[in-house]
């Protein structure tokens, strides 16, 4: 499994002109599934998001993470987009092959466990709508862009 988080001031997904999803402050979540992914690779995902340090502290260090910002009563949220394109190859040719993604049988029920992860955890989660076409909008606070993939973790 794979989750390209982006640390957000605000963000946003609109299906078909109606929003579905929106949060302010916290991370926006672009959820990709392989077929050789399982529940545990969801369920290690969504702690690893939520513990990640990378808000400021004090000091304008990276030193705070989700759960800190969420046990000290500051506003945070996470946005949970499903995104198969994130295990696009595209070494061969101009059209990347999608392959590796997972069908929609298989990923749509770990994206949402990824979700009910952070929610267990007691974050606020939003999220798009699976296999839709979505609009998504984001204000990246920071920049911070963190690339997460359980073959690396």
């Amino acid at each position: 499994m794979r989750v390209l988080l982006q640390r957000v001031s605000r963000a946003r997904v609109t299906v078909a002109g109606q929003t579905t999803g929106e949060i302010e402050r916290g991370f926006l979540l672009l959820v990709g599934v392989t077929s050789e992914d399982t529940p545990a690779e969801s369920d290690l995902l969504a702690r690893k998001v939520a513990n990640l340090r990378v808000f400021d502290d004090a000091d304008s260090n990276l030193n705070r993470s989700a759960l800190d910002l969420l046990e000290s009563g500051e506003p945070i949220g996470m946005l949970v987009v499903s995104q198969f394109t994130l295990y696009a190859d595209s070494r061969k040719g101009r059209r990347p092959s999608f392959v590796r993604a997972a069908p929609p049988a298989l990923a749509e029920p770990l994206v949402d466990r990824f979700a009910e992860g952070l929610r267990a955890l007691g974050l606020p989660v939003e999220t798009g709508r699976f296999g839709a076409e979505m609009q998504v909008e984001l204000v990246n606070d920071g920049p911070v862009t963190i690339w997460l993939d359980t073959a690396e973790l």
